[in-house]
């Protein structure tokens, strides 16, 4: 079991230099979007499946609360987390709607939409991001795979940050490092460190 605990973690750490060295400058620019929409009066929006939609409610927490200081709440919502709005969408529109209508009811321009989504092929969620889109709405996806990074998502968002590997969970994982990342950049920039926690 040793012996798998440290191979393990040895393929998750290659799995996530490597999401970070081909990916430096695309999470910049999300940061840098993600400071333009907060400061412009926009809000983030969130999407995903599964694990993918935990990612989503946990990034959320991180700016509407904090990260790692005390500061103004960010707008951003999880829209994975209505069991009412959810399941009546599911019912009456079908599973693949159940994103779009929340972001036809919420979103407008200025806004962001980020998708989460291990392969970037759920239907669900690339429905989403073409509805954001036709709404004039910043789009960018976390996606993971090497044979086609970023699946069906890749030609639809405005940002892809794909992370180059073929096990869902050191994708998920290194999902949750650069969620992370994020968060902390953008507390930096935009409220500096004085008052870190």
């Amino acid at each position: 079991m040793k012996t798998l605990i440290s191979a393990n973690l040895e393929q998750s750490v290659k799995a996530k230099q490597a999401f970070a060295q081909a990916s430096s400058d695309r999470i910049v620019q999300l940061v840098e979007w993600l400071i333009e929409t907060f400061q412009g009066g926009g809000k983030l929006m969130l999407i995903g499946n599964g694990g993918s939609a935990a990612d989503a409610q946990h990034m959320a927490a991180e700016f509407v609360n904090r990260f790692k200081i005390s500061r103004r709440p960010l707008p951003a919502i999880a829209l994975t987390t209505d069991s009412s709005v959810l399941t009546s969408i599911c019912n009456d529109f079908g599973y693949d709607q159940v994103f779009v209508k929340q972001i036809e009811a919420l979103g407008k321009p200025g806004d962001l939409v980020l998708a989460i989504s291990t392969s970037g092929n759920s239907p669900n969620v690339v429905k989403a991001v073409e509805t954001a889109r036709e709404m004039g709405i910043r789009t960018a996806a976390l996606t993971g795979g090497t044979a086609r990074p970023g699946g069906a998502l890749n030609p639809l968002v405005d940002l892809l940050l794909n992370v180059p590997s073929d096990s869902t969970p050191h994708i998920q994982e290194a999902h949750l490092w650069v969620e992370h990342m994020v968060c902390e950049l953008v507390e930096k920039e935009m409220f500096g460190d004085s008052r870190a926690a």
